[in-house]
């Protein structure tokens, strides 16, 4: 039992390495260099291909050939190669793609270029725009195409249309972003010769170089269309390959096209064999071996060099729709822009203009260097920078709306606050000039300390007008209000002198301010007559000095300090004079009754 065991195993371990030396030694047939998977999605290698390139120690270069789906791809191969539909590549003739991800004719055709021996290997890619795969697998494919091989074939049937600009465009950038990322530093992308390949019987009086050269050409945008402006940005982006492109015509070679597999070259169109055969000299004299960081690539190095530029491509953040560099670079862009934005949320606002101006050049100037390091398309991603610039702006303009909302919400609370400080002092209990005149600069001060950002010049103005309206109004009144105030004290000052603490010198000077105020103004008609008159402005300073100072404020200890004094006189009236007796050093009134206390004499 355990001998058939080990017979059994024997047997499978000789089928297997048989079947692999077998598909190994058999390279006359077409390989997978590259799957899709099951998603359509990503890339994958496959060992079988890479067997095939890897044998190679001669220089190696690749042909591609790319185009849409269903457009005659593996049959123009095939004829290059020389080859039957039943030996080459497969050909479909139903409505879905034949060719799965990028295939490799396994044996290559062997040129002298330049004196050196070349191994020129054809490759197969699957045709773009079929039904049930994504864009992002199309740009994966047409990229991965444009890196690898020395001559691009650009299979069009009929004519350009600008999709086939944009797709070409767009796998130039992203080629030259991914062939710069594996070498590790920011070299310029090696194109490949393009030969545009239109498949078309009639020309009618224009050559297919001069239908290519009219569709790359700038369109005219006097207007300044952004439309048009984007179209022209698409053609500069295929400046990088614009000496290293040519054109071809190639007729149909029959009309039953399905049959074309079964044809020999007697039966096809005598027109088209002729061309085809043009069209491999063409091929064969543009051919260059693939050349890498200085030198040109064996098997080895084609197939190392193909499996860091899978890892790049499946690692990138490609869109999965559109195909521009300007797409391609969205997600990036609104990296940035939301860095920008992070940083100036930052601010504490309000803030004066040329303040959030600094920090807005600031933020920019980080925002586009970090750009600068990320985007897509090293050379011609210009409409991608203006793009960050005119998002940068608009949010800027939106902090530029905050910084003046909340500036004038500041400065209106301010302007609010310093009104009611005008409108306090304008109803003093004790009117004073050097009260008013402190309150006032004490709010200009603070006003002019916290208002800050677009609204303060604006409330400046207004402060201006408010203040001078209300100094003037405090003016206008003080004098009056001072009179009227000083003609009340003294007569007060009369009774509080004369029946209260019964001190005749205060008793007198109370009437001697009285008699002053009342005659004066009689004897001049006005009360305004008064106020220039030198007593009255030493009345004035006087009594600013003893209800203002900055040790004591008579306007708001005035009551407290008259409830004191009133205590202190009616504690000395009751209880002082009949202990201590009377120690005035002034006159005071005598209220002696009942005559003199003096003996009476003879």
């Amino acid at each position: 039992m355990k001998i058939s065991c080990w017979i059994l195993i024997f047997w499978l371990l000789l089928c297997i390495l048989a079947s692999g030396s077998l598909s190994i030694d058999n390279f006359n047939q077409a390989f997978p260099i590259i799957e899709p998977d099951p998603g359509h999605t990503k890339l994958r290698l496959s060992s079988e291909g890479l067997e095939a390139i890897k044998r190679i120690t001669n220089p190696i270069a690749a042909v591609s050939v790319i185009g849409p789906y269903r457009s005659g791809k593996s049959f123009l191969l095939n004829q290059l190669l020389s080859l039957s539909c039943y030996e080459g590549f497969g050909v479909g003739h139903m409505r879905d793609t034949k060719t799965k991800g990028i295939w490799v004719w396994g044996t290559p055709l062997e040129l002298d270029i330049n004196g050196v021996k070349t191994s020129v290997f054809y490759l197969d890619t699957e045709g773009f725009e079929s039904i049930g795969k994504s864009n992002v697998y199309d740009d994966r494919i047409f990229a991965l195409a444009t890196v690898l091989s020395s001559v691009i074939i650009y299979n069009l049937p009929e004519t350009i249309r600008e999709a086939d600009i944009s797709r070409l465009s767009f796998a130039v950038e992203l080629a030259e972003e991914f062939y710069g990322r594996v070498k590790g530093q920011d070299v310029a992308f090696e194109p490949a010769k393009l030969l545009w390949l239109i498949q078309r019987d009639f020309l009618q009086g224009k050559s297919v170089q001069q239908m290519v050269n009219e569709a790359l050409q700038h369109v005219p945008n006097s207007d300044g269309n952004k439309n048009i402006d984007q179209v022209n940005q698409i053609r500069d982006s295929l400046a990088i390959m614009g000496d290293n492109s040519t054109a071809f015509s190639l007729p149909q070679p029959h009309l039953q096209r399905t049959k074309l597999c079964d044809m020999k070259d007697g039966e096809l169109d005598p027109i088209y064999v002729k061309k085809r055969e043009q069209l491999k000299e063409l091929v064969a004299s543009i051919i260059r071996p693939k050349i890498v960081q200085g030198k040109s690539l064996n098997g080895k190095e084609f197939v190392a060099f193909l499996e860091q530029i899978l890892e790049a491509l499946n690692k990138g953040e490609i869109p999965s729709t559109g195909s521009l560099v300007e797409v391609f670079n969205k997600g990036i862009l609104e990296r940035c822009l939301k860095l920008y934005s992070e940083m100036m949320a930052k601010l504490r606002l309000p803030l004066p203009e040329k303040s959030l101006q600094n920090v807005h050049e600031s933020s920019k100037g980080k925002t586009m260097k970090s750009f600068d390091e990320q985007h897509f398309g090293r050379h011609h991603a210009k409409r991608s920078v203006m793009q960050l610039d005119e998002e940068i702006e608009k949010v800027y303009k939106n902090f530029i709306m905050a910084n003046e909302y909340q500036s004038a919400k500041l400065c209106e609370a301010l302007y609010t606050r310093c009104e009611d400080r005008m409108d306090q002092l304008q109803v003093l209990r004790l009117p004073s000039m050097a009260k008013f005149n402190a309150g006032f600069l004490q709010c200009n001060q603070s006003f002019e300390r916290e208002c800050v950002g677009p609204s303060k010049a604006n409330y400046e103005n207004r402060m201006i007008k408010m203040m001078g309206k209300s100094k003037s109004s405090f003016i206008k009144e003080y004098n009056h209000r001072l009179f009227n105030w000083l003609v009340a004290f003294s007569l007060v000052m009369v009774v509080v002198g004369r029946f209260i603490i019964k001190f005749i010198l205060i008793e007198i000077g109370a009437w001697i301010l009285f008699i002053f105020l009342e005659t004066y103004t009689r004897m001049f008609w006005s009360a305004e007559s008064l106020y220039y008159n030198p007593v009255w402005h030493f009345i004035v300073a006087t009594w600013e000095t003893l209800v203002y100072s900055p040790i004591l404020d008579l306007d708001r200890w005035a009551i407290p300090l008259g409830f004191v004094v009133v205590i202190l006189v009616v504690y000395w009236r009751c209880y002082g004079g009949r202990k201590n007796g009377s120690r005035w050093l002034l006159p005071l009134y005598n209220n002696h009754k009942g005559g003199t206390d003096r003996p009476r004499t003879d």
